[in-house]
């Protein structure tokens, strides 16, 4: 089940901190900015980082001369810092990014994140930050590369988290600077995916991350830490694993419980919420963590979250179809809470949006993820009590349930055949469209929810009327016999190859009772 990435933000260099003008920034930027408009050629590069290699000798130099003496080496802290501004140009000149490398001015740059001088420390996590800034780097893939695997070559990773420790939210340059912390790491991690994995196993970003969206209070760099933890989660089993074993399932409840019967403000604080359900979603894959979700009451806790109605309704059920795939257990307490109360008003198309969530989570995309959960039900409860309660549901009423799952079938039904339509449009005009892209588009109309429609079909107590309703709109077993098959095929082995063994056969089981 993939998760779409967390959605980026439109963001600046750093986020607005209320705090008084610095007259002297002012002036140093327009220093800069002056010694910017000389060209930015090769030559200029090297006398550059000839001079920060001086001023950078100079403060080491002065430093160990007078350890307990800061005013003797004030002066050679403040020429570093002037140096560490003139080298911002740079990010005017990507393509200069492997002679920057080349030179070895990356690895001092990386060494002055560990600087003894805050400020020298924060001076660095802005360069970095400017020159790997999604708006620099993006026509300049080659070079990115370059400087990205030279910055993690030279621990910058590492001093990057490291840094962070020393940090305070109360002081507005250092909350700046963790935003700038994270924005670069971010940035790197666009340019190079692996970077995600490599990050959690050499640094405690993840225990910072996790301290981080345990704090009560919002603000902007919470917003910020919450996102950077979906992107580590996003397609790394390892990070997934790593972060449940640090009891970061249980943190993610907490801090989602914080809004299980009030909404978010608009804005930062709505996406932050979206960012830790991304997260939870991401850390219910591997099997362990769906045990810990159990443990920790996290059925109950989105079944609380859907009851109240509020924004985070979609997300609950979102949360729960992750967390029941593939896992009886977590079927079987759902049923035991009074899941099935809470869920079938919505699958009958009594979903409780409220103004501001119908423009964040559409009906459809919620009946997809009901269907999710309820398919998921009847893979994992496969007798006793618990199995006749979810039948029953489907008998009552005159049977409005499976009415509405034939309604919900026909629409995605239609759709998919469009899609396919469509294809064989498009290959008579002479455009080519592999196998592999024509069943990832028709998954994308459709595909997904109608091959988890079948599993609903194979009790004595549902299949007369599921045949009835089929015949009614002109369709045969044969029909979901060979969309049932289509899944059989095109199972892939990403969760190893006994786990894809084991859905072709039930796949299989489910084709053989429609024979």
């Amino acid at each position: 089940m993939d998760l779409p990435p967390p959605q980026k933000r439109i963001r600046s260099s750093s986020p607005t901190f209320d705090a008084p003008i610095d007259l002297s920034l002012l002036e140093a930027l327009e220093k800069s900015q002056q010694n910017a408009i000389e060209t930015l050629d090769l030559k200029t590069l090297k006398r550059l980082a000839l001079s920060l290699e001086r001023r950078l000798n100079a403060n080491t130099a002065a430093r160990l001369k007078y350890p307990d003496n800061p005013e003797k080496f004030a002066d050679s802290e403040l020429e570093l810092h002037e140096e560490l501004q003139k080298l911002k140009i740079l990010a005017g000149a990507p393509e200069l990014y492997p002679d920057l490398v080349s030179l070895g001015t990356v690895n001092s740059i990386a060494g002055l994140l560990n600087h003894d001088n805050t400020d020298i420390a924060i001076d660095a996590v802005t360069l970095l930050q400017d020159l790997t800034d999604a708006d620099v780097i993006e026509d300049n893939e080659e070079s990115a590369q370059v400087l990205v695997d030279a910055l993690i070559e030279n621990s910058a990773v590492e001093l990057l988290v490291q840094n962070l420790s020393r940090l305070s939210d109360s002081d507005p340059d250092e909350s700046a600077a963790i935003y700038n912390t994270l924005s670069t790491i971010e940035n790197l991690i666009e340019v190079k995916p692996s970077a995600s994995e490599l990050v959690c196993e050499k640094t405690k970003l993840l225990k910072w991350l996790q301290a981080r969206i345990k704090i009560r209070e919002f603000d902007s760099n919470k917003q910020y830490a919450s996102e950077i933890l979906a992107i580590l989660l996003q397609n790394s089993a390892a990070n997934q694993k790593r972060f449940g074993q640090m009891n970061g399932v249980d943190t993610l409840l907490q801090a989602v419980a914080m809004y299980k019967s009030k909404d978010p403000k608009m804005g930062d604080e709505e996406e932050m919420v979206e960012n830790l359900f991304d997260s939870l979603c991401c850390v219910l894959m591997p099997l362990e963590n769906k045990e810990k979700f159990v443990k920790a009451e996290g059925v109950e806790l989105m079944i609380i979250i859907m009851n109240q109605k509020k924004l985070c309704y979609g997300s609950a059920i979102r949360a729960l179809d992750f967390a029941m795939t593939n896992y009886p257990p977590a079927c079987e307490r759902f049923i035991d809470v009074m899941g099935l109360k809470t869920a079938f008003p919505a699958f009958m198309g009594k979903v409780p949006l409220s103004k501001k969530n119908k423009k964040k989570q559409s009906k459809e995309e919620l009946e997809e993820r009901l269907l999710s959960l309820i398919a998921s039900l009847f893979g994992g409860i496969l007798r006793g009590s618990r199995r006749e309660r979810l039948l029953s549901k489907f008998i009552e009423n005159e049977c409005e349930k499976i009415d509405r799952l034939m309604e919900l079938y026909m629409r995605y039904s239609d759709r998919v055949k469009e899609e396919t339509e469509r294809f064989d449009e498009l290959e008579l005009d002479d455009l080519e469209i592999d196998d592999d892209e024509k069943y990832n588009r028709k998954l994308e109309s459709g595909l997904y929810t109608l091959q988890a429609s079948p599993s609903f079909f194979f009790h004595p107590r549902m299949r007369a009327r599921i045949e009835l309703l089929l015949k009614q709109q002109k369709l045969t077993k044969n029909d979901v016999k060979n969309i049932l098959q289509e899944y059989h095929d095109n199972i892939g082995d990403l969760d190893g190859p006994e786990e894809r063994e084991r859905a072709q056969s039930k796949i299989s089981k489910f084709i053989s009772a429609l024979t």
